[in-house]
């Protein structure tokens, strides 16, 4: 008879809805809007979740399973869960202290954290609160010797995998943003410090840790720029778009493993084999970027198809995971490991400081069920309770 694990979180919020729900309240609209929106009509944006809804999975019930083990093995090491946090920018104007709150309870569950190039804390403080665990995901920077410093830094704080986001030529136009007046950085208009003011407990948090900046990249920024000097600094750093040669520059100077995220077609995937990626993220940046392209698990389901993919490089997927059940799906389909990122920043915006490990803990508690339900020992057996 299997061993059965008990799982502790708050009660009152055992699903992303409910997270969702409470989040909402505390967050105000322009930073919910930045952190909910998609592009264009958010179509895509849509797709990404209902497409979910299509894969079924069937049991046997008959069948006699052993304990349940959802480790994963991945670029040389061993997570305790098959999941991990993805990046977002601006996470401390979402919930102040977000980056390092993940961080840590990341670490804590080890499972990963990626932090983004444009997220609110820096590269050295991220290494020191995760233990060295926290991944990068590097916006390519308009300069080599801007990116080569960064890489630099990775290097010395030992970061342990380097994501390269391949899927930004130009920023989506999202409307949320454009009528909240947020925007690369944030103006505080006088609606938008109106609706701060009826989040009392967002605004203690934001005195208690200070203005959110780029933390990551102050460094390189000039001393006393104004909001439209910094703007204008965002725009000229991070406008360009990621090529294999620049791909290729990369894996010259990176030893560790590299991954590319933003990896929807056969051409971006055959490219990513052939400059010796190790990995790629099945993303389209959360339908924040194309609205006329397909969900991730559309794309992610045709490329792990491939049988030749699979032998060369891991196959990820990052985007529209809402519950252990989509996780299920996931693997079921050929995704060898999954990201997600809005559900994460429902938890902490919901429950602040306990947010993070609330909400980890709640997806192991759903995909232990499910992998209960479906008589499963480990993740691997997924595709094999595939119906469609």
């Amino acid at each position: 008879m299997s061993k059965k694990i008990l799982f502790k979180y708050n009660s009152k919020y055992p699903s992303v809805t409910d997270l969702k729900r409470k989040a909402k309240s505390r967050i105000p609209k322009f930073a919910f809007d930045y952190l909910e929106g998609g592009c264009n009509e958010e179509l895509n944006l849509a797709r990404n979740e209902n497409d979910f809804d299509d894969i079924l999975l069937k049991p046997q019930y008959l069948h006699v399973a052993g304990d349940i083990d959802m480790s994963v093995n991945l670029f040389g090491r061993t997570y305790a869960a098959p999941f991990g946090i993805s990046p977002i920018g601006l996470q401390g104007l979402m919930w102040p202290n977000a980056p390092e709150i993940l961080a840590k309870a990341a670490a804590k569950h080890d499972i990963p954290y990626t932090l983004s190039t444009v997220s609110t804390s820096s590269i050295e403080r991220i290494a020191e609160v995760s233990d060295g665990k926290a991944w990068f995901q590097l916006y390519h920077p308009t300069e080599d010797r801007l990116r080569d410093d960064i890489l630099r830094r990775l290097k010395d704080v030992e970061c342990p995998v380097l994501v390269v986001l391949v899927d930004v030529p130009s920023f989506g136009l999202r409307y949320r943003e454009i009528k909240s007046g947020l925007s690369m950085p944030p103006k505080m208009n006088i609606q938008n410090i109106l609706q701060a003011m009826v989040c009392p407990a967002w605004g203690i948090k934001t005195l208690q840790h200070g203005i959110p900046s780029f933390a990551t990249l102050k460094p390189y920024m000039e001393k006393g720029l104004d909001l439209a000097q910094l703007g204008q600094f965002m725009n000229r750093t991070f406008t360009g778009k990621v090529n294999v040669e620049k791909v290729k520059a990369i894996r010259d100077i990176w030893q560790g493993p590299l991954v590319l995220k933003g990896i929807t077609t056969d051409e971006d995937m055959e490219a990513a084999i052939q400059v010796g990626a190790d990995g790629v993220i099945v993303s389209n940046h959360g339908g924040r970027q194309i609205d006329a392209g397909e969900s991730s698990i559309h794309s992610l389901m045709k490329l792990a198809s491939n049988p030749v993919y699979k032998e060369k490089i891991k196959i990820m997927l990052d985007g529209g995971i809402r519950s252990g059940v989509d996780l299920g799906r996931a693997y079921a389909v050929g995704s060898e490991f999954n990201f997600m990122g809005r559900p994460f920043m429902y938890g902490v915006g919901a429950l602040g400081d306990e947010g993070a490990d609330h909400t980890i803990t709640m997806f192991k508690a759903q995909l232990y069920q499910v992998m209960q339900q479906l008589t499963l020992e480990n993740i691997t057996q997924f595709p094999g309770r595939l119906i469609r």
